[in-house]
């Protein structure tokens, strides 16, 4: 183990942060309980921008040894980068407290404080556009470059999750029987969720995803049942859709529908279903104005189109648009579920044929 464990910090120094991880991973499979391995394994893993597997590589060891202050510097920094502020200060206080007049946590301390700041006033970036630490890891690495640490995370699942939201709470089951209080540490960030569960005489199993979202750490809980074990997160931002439990760039760049003003002005409905829409009455009406305006008639019925069409829903339009396209404007359908798997045929050209439906 200490061969691995010299060859590791060797590769860290020499800038091979993948191959330190991996004789980091080895000897920590040959000594599960030491809390050093962990903690550098953390900090190779920082290098490599795997900040999750920081997280929660230097937890462990803190874990394991409390009174480890490169494990809560590199928690806090790995913490920092996620922007998970609050998570990151409370690591670094703790470490501070351990070593006193270290200028390296108080310099991070003093930059969470005004990332908090700024957040609590208002910042409208997304954190993922957003620089999140103005200290570079090479200023706050410890004098011993030694010190790195990435996490144990099995390529397959002991444990199958699922996940289901409402407007103020993401709910979490991970499927685990008999799982005893005592096997199972939790641990609730910002927008880190990190789970582990260790049942005597198996492999460990660790779950820690960057949630979609941020979190009330203070205001999740969870509960161990009989075949599962289920976690309640708070949202920070209630009646936020999570598209996902995972954040990704992908699904995170787009967290609310955008509204236009003019969609804006009309009604809302309490019910989920899309407004029934009473063709017959739009007809009627449309032609009382054809009427009273003395509109030719090709002028009326293009008004009459565009009358269907603004109170349609998105199905409708596409419907509407692709039938007219097709069949060179001699068919409009409103039926998306017709028209959207096949081609629209055109109609014999002695009139258009309107096909009305509801919902």
């Amino acid at each position: 183990m200490a061969d691995l464990e010299k060859k590791a910090k060797e590769a860290f120094i020499d800038d091979h942060f993948e191959l330190a991880v991996d004789l980091y991973t080895q000897a920590i499979s040959l000594n599960p309980t030491n809390p050093d391995l962990f903690a550098d394994r953390a900090q190779a893993n920082i290098k490599l921008n795997n900040f999750t597997e920081a997280v929660a590589d230097a937890s462990r060891a803190i874990a394991l040894d409390a009174s480890l202050a490169k494990a809560f510097l590199r928690k806090g920094i790995a913490c920092m980068k996620l922007e998970e502020y609050q998570t990151a200060k409370a690591a670094l206080e703790a470490g501070a407290s351990l070593a006193p007049g270290e200028s390296r946590f108080t310099n991070l301390i003093k930059e969470c404080d005004e990332c908090i700041a700024e957040e609590t006033g208002g910042l409208k970036n997304h954190a993922a556009d957003a620089p999140v630490n103005t200290v570079s890891i090479k200023d706050v690495e410890p004098e011993d470059t030694s010190s790195q640490a990435p996490m144990v995370i099995p390529s397959k699942p002991k444990y199958r999750h699922e996940f289901y939201q409402k407007p103020e709470e993401v709910v979490v089951s991970i499927f685990a029987k008999g799982v005893q209080a005592s096997w199972i540490s939790v641990d609730f960030g910002e927008q880190i969720l990190s789970v582990r569960i260790e049942v005597p005489g198996e492999d460990g199993y660790h779950f820690q995803p960057r949630l979609f979202g941020k979190i009330i750490p203070d205001k999740c809980k969870y509960n161990i049942l009989s075949t599962k074990v289920e976690f309640r997160l708070a949202k920070a931002e209630q009646g936020l859709h999570w598209a996902s439990l995972e954040y990704n760039k992908e699904t995170a760049v787009v967290q609310r529908i955008a509204v236009s003003s003019e969609i804006v002005q009309k009604p809302t409905y309490s019910s989920s279903k899309p407004k029934r829409v009473d063709w017959d009455k739009i007809e009627a009406q449309v032609k009382k104005e054809e009427k009273e305006e003395k509109l030719d008639g090709d002028a009326a019925l293009n008004k009459f189109f565009r009358e269907i069409y603004q109170d349609a829903d998105e199905d409708t339009r596409r419907a509407m648009k692709k039938s007219f396209v097709e069949s060179n404007g001699t068919v409009l359908s409103t039926n998306w579920k017709e028209v959207g798997t096949k081609k629209v045929e055109g109609s014999p050209p002695d009139g258009m044929e309107m096909r009305k439906w509801e919902y």
